[in-house]
């Protein structure tokens, strides 16, 4: 018996060979990892990160906020401060006539050429007619109107992702019905085929199979492009490349919903943000006819002053005038008298006011309605599942029944398509009854102001 002696180089070329054989293996692994299943949880919450939707309506939300500091800040005191330089033609002066004698005149020099002064002023609002509070309050009411206005664009684009995550689950199901169509006409056609070779039937019906064949196809590639525009359409609103592979979760099955109209409608009533944020803009444009309010009151402030004086930019005094001096003083400013500007403007306010009262009571009719559409039309999706599902059965086994018949020629290649067709119908009605089922789910969500990301509440 003899023993092969393999050689170092020989040794070394097949242990690379392995190892990237590993690394080949390996990046197969890591690449087919990668391409994971996209799920509603996954998208929503990448819609959501993604949009500029979103984020416009947090701008909001901090430009809002920004503006109830910058109302608070209207309690606080204000600090300023003035540095100015005065220069006369001539250094002031006084005359002094009879004396030292009747008819003497005296020049007494009583200030200088050049006056340099540096101030520092505090002023502390006392009183404004409840004027400050009201805009504080208008401004913070501000804040939680943005907020219910960004909530809504969450719930906005949550339907938007579910509704382009569905339609994706529809595409597929549907293209895989026409595929399942053509395979079906193509196994017809061949059968037609051979028939008409041993001449059991007319060229008429192998035409026949032929032309539902072909509308078959086009059906296929209508789907096939369906597929696609609906991927397209689900990057779009998450915001990824528009050609990115798309593989998401088939979550099509049924799943009934059992709350009442009533039941939905009250939810609606209590969490769209849509009428909380009316009902804070009207809270918010009472605080505002306050604020104009004030303005029949008077103004009082408390004002304090620190000055420094002097004959040169240092402003360290001179020999008319001391080099610093300070004061308190309290200021009472009232415009009584305006020919009705004050009065006028309340009632803009007001008038304002009363127009989102009015369309907040709008917004809950329209919501009411809106509530009451999303549910009838889930009702009616639901029903649809059902009537389409006793269709496929049926259709099925008629379509079974109907090629027995035809392989034995007790039926036309005619019965056979028209029973192909009523199974294809059949089985795309159903598939777009269960996308219409969660799609219509998915805007009673929206109508009813929840956020169920997953499932049917």
């Amino acid at each position: 018996m003899r023993l092969k002696v393999m050689r170092p180089n020989a040794m070394l070329r097949r242990l690379v060979v392995v190892l990237l054989g590993c690394f080949v293996m390996s990046s197969a692994v890591s690449a087919a990892e990668g391409e994971g299943v996209l799920t509603l949880q996954d998208s929503i919450d990448l819609a959501l990160k993604q949009s500029v939707i979103i984020h416009s309506a947090r701008e909001g939300v901090t430009g809002a906020e920004a503006s109830r500091k910058e109302a608070l800040t209207g309690f606080l005191p204000k600090f300023s401060t003035s540095y100015n330089y005065i220069r006369y033609n001539e250094a002031p002066y006084s005359t002094i006539y009879g004396f030292p004698s009747p008819t003497s005149r005296t020049v007494v020099t009583a200030g200088t050429q050049d006056n340099y002064t540096w101030a520092l002023e505090a002023r502390q609002p006392i009183f404004a007619g409840g004027g400050i509070l009201a805009n504080y309050e208008a401004s913070r009411l501000g804040v939680s109107a943005a907020q219910m206005e960004e909530r809504g664009a969450v719930l906005d684009i949550v339907r938007e992702v579910k509704i382009a995550y569905f339609n994706v689950i529809k595409a597929e199901k549907l293209l895989v019905v026409a595929q399942q169509s053509v395979k079906q006409l193509e196994a017809h056609r061949d059968m037609a085929q051979g028939f008409f070779d041993v001449g059991m039937i007319p060229r008429n019906d192998l035409l026949h199979a032929g032309v539902q064949l072909a509308n078959g196809q086009q059906l296929l590639v209508r789907s096939e492009n369906g597929l696609e525009l609906a991927r397209a359409k689900l990057n779009t609103v998450l915001r990824r490349e528009i050609d990115a592979p798309v593989k998401v979760e088939d979550i099509f099955a049924y799943k009934p919903f059992e709350k009442s109209p009533g039941e939905c409608q009250k939810i609606a009533l209590e969490n769209r943000p849509e009428i909380k944020a009316y009902a804070l803009k009207v809270e918010q444009a009472k605080k505002i006819v306050n604020q104009a309010k004030s303005e029949f009151f008077p103004n009082v402030s408390l004002v304090g002053n620190y000055s420094r004086f002097g004959d040169t930019p240092g402003v360290s005094g001179n020999d008319f005038r001391d080099q610093e001096s300070w004061y308190l003083m309290a200021v009472a400013n009232w415009n009584f008298w305006e020919w009705g500007r004050t009065k006028n403007r309340v009632d803009v306010i007001r008038s304002r006011e009363n127009q989102i009262k009015d369309a907040l009571t709008n917004a809950k009719d329209m919501i009411t309605l809106e509530v009451r559409n999303a549910y009838l039309l889930l009702h009616e999706a639901e029903q649809q599942i059902f009537v389409s599902q006793k269709a496929i059965e049926q259709a099925e086994e008629n379509f079974r029944i109907t090629q027995e018949r035809y392989r034995e020629q007790a039926a036309t290649s005619t019965d056979v398509l028209d029973a192909q067709t009523l199974l294809t119908r059949a089985k795309s009605d159903h598939t777009n009854a269960l996308g219409d089922y969660h799609i219509s789910h998915a805007n009673l969500e929206r109508s009813m102001g929840v956020e169920q990301r997953s499932g049917i509440i």
